[in-house]
């Protein structure tokens, strides 16, 4: 018997049928495993990971942490010789303090299940990736997830207080605290978050909400191209405006949205700008977004009513369903400074064109986190040939203008090829001795992130 069929054997909520398997492999990436995992094993409390992972260090199984599988950087991609942890049964919202603004959570709950609850309260959980809908806050917590909202309330690291995590051989860790403060120790629990299940299994999260904004204002805003946009996006910046919501949809973007959706949006203009701010001052702050974007506008519309303003929004987040509709997409995670998006979105354009590659563009414009995504026939590579020499290049192209490979997807496997160049030696070293105290068999999502 294997080491794999022991831990599989011994595991009550165990898998090994193909179609198990090979939903287990993979993610949103568009990358494909050459073979398939051993098996997937299902969680459905935390006891069941503490023995999965103890059986799996006795027996030296390596185990790969899976939650959603909505991540978009092959960090759950599993195969051969590997089993499949899958959190995705554990879904419990096990608190919920109106009065202190916290929840507490299994991995496997929805990002979008939390603000339900929470709207409940009048809070919501700021984190908002495009992938609400689908994607769990286990995999939020791998990848440090932005979204929409981040620019003005943080990524997840801002709104998990504290975590229980189980380490590779079965100890179970607890990091952070309930408080909104505190300093005592170092901070594992920052450390834990956009470690992309390299360090230990997240069982329970303790996460921040926040009072659902009094008022929001939401403006849709069309440009001739999208230089135009960007530099529209910068002087928003400028004009010491902090929206909640900034994002740019290039006009290869709005026309598969349009296909897909049925809408008009390519016909307005060569690029679109989604904004919203909040609070108390939303319309205050409003005017003055407008007033700095409208040298550069072609026209805007502003939201009558909550109704409109979900259409609007829905515009961005449909983008990557769309464009699902034309081919395998790889969606890549660059950032660049702000005052560099125009470049930025210059030099993107230009590796369409010299490498024959179709990218289309979408970007979190307030703080300079683009989604270049390429889009290739269903049965073409992303890992191999013109997509990976486009992908590399876009690398290449955020460095130059002082920028990031990833800004919260991820590194997984697709970006590890690049990681010297952003990290240097002395980075990597002392990451990799870090991830060696805490998993010394090397047997946690083995090959992912460093």
């Amino acid at each position: 018997m294997t080491a794999s069929a022991a831990l599989l054997n011994a595991s009550a909520n165990a898998s090994t049928t193909h179609d198990d398997r090979l939903r287990a492999s993979t993610d949103r990436s568009g990358y494909v495993p050459s073979t398939l995992p051993d098996g997937v094993i299902y969680a459905e409390t935390a006891d069941d990971v503490v023995n999965t992972m103890k059986l799996a260090s006795a027996h030296q199984v390596p185990v790969v942490p899976r939650g959603a599988g909505t991540g978009l950087a092959a960090g759950a991609a599993a195969k051969a010789g590997e089993v499949v942890l899958d959190m995705s049964r554990m879904t419990r919202i096990l608190h919920l303090d109106p009065v202190e603004q916290i929840a507490v959570v299994e991995p496997g709950v929805l990002n979008a299940a939390v603000n339900a609850a929470a709207a409940a309260h009048g809070l919501f959980y700021a984190p908002d990736p495009a992938s609400t809908a689908i994607c769990s806050i286990g995999g939020n917590i791998a990848t440090n997830a932005g979204g929409m909202l981040c620019a003005k309330y943080g990524v997840t690291r801002e709104s998990v207080l504290a975590l229980r995590v189980v380490l590779p051989d079965g100890r179970m860790l607890r990091t952070g605290r309930e408080t909104i403060k505190g300093v005592t120790g170092y901070d594992l629990n920052a450390l834990m978050i956009g470690s992309e299940g390299t360090l230990g299994v997240v069982v329970e999260a303790t996460l921040r909400l926040r009072p659902r904004p009094i008022q929001t204002a939401t403006v849709a805003v069309y440009f001739p191209d999208v230089a135009a946009a960007a530099r529209a996006a910068s002087a928003i910046i400028a004009a010491r405006v902090q929206p909640s919501v900034l994002e740019l949809m290039d006009g290869p973007t709005l026309e598969a949205v349009d296909a897909a959706q049925g809408t008009n949006h390519r016909a307005r203009g060569g690029a679109f700008l989604l904004a919203q701010t909040d609070g108390y001052g939303a319309a205050l702050e409003q005017d003055v977004l407008i007033e700095a974007i409208q040298p550069f506008a072609s026209s805007y519309e502003k939201a009558a009513d909550t109704e409109h303003a979900d259409a609007l929004v829905a515009t961005r987040r449909e983008a990557i369903p769309a464009l699902e509709r034309m081919g395998r997409v790889s969606i890549c995670d660059i950032g660049v400074p702000r005052n560099r998006l125009a470049d930025v979105f210059a030099g993107l354009e230009d590796i369409c064109r010299h490498t024959g590659v179709r990218i289309f563009n979408v970007a979190h414009a307030a703080d300079g986190n683009l989604h270049p995504m390429i889009v290739v026939d269903p049965d073409e590579s992303i890992t191999e040939g013109p997509a990976k020499a486009a992908l590399a290049e876009m690398f290449y192209l955020a460095k130059r203008l002082g920028g990031t490979l990833t800004g919260e997807h991820g590194v997984g496997l697709l970006k590890r090829d690049w990681l010297q160049d952003e990290l240097g030696d002395i980075s990597l070293e002392l990451q990799r001795s870090i991830r060696n105290v805490f998993d010394p068999l090397g047997i946690l999502n083995p090959g992912k992130a460093i």
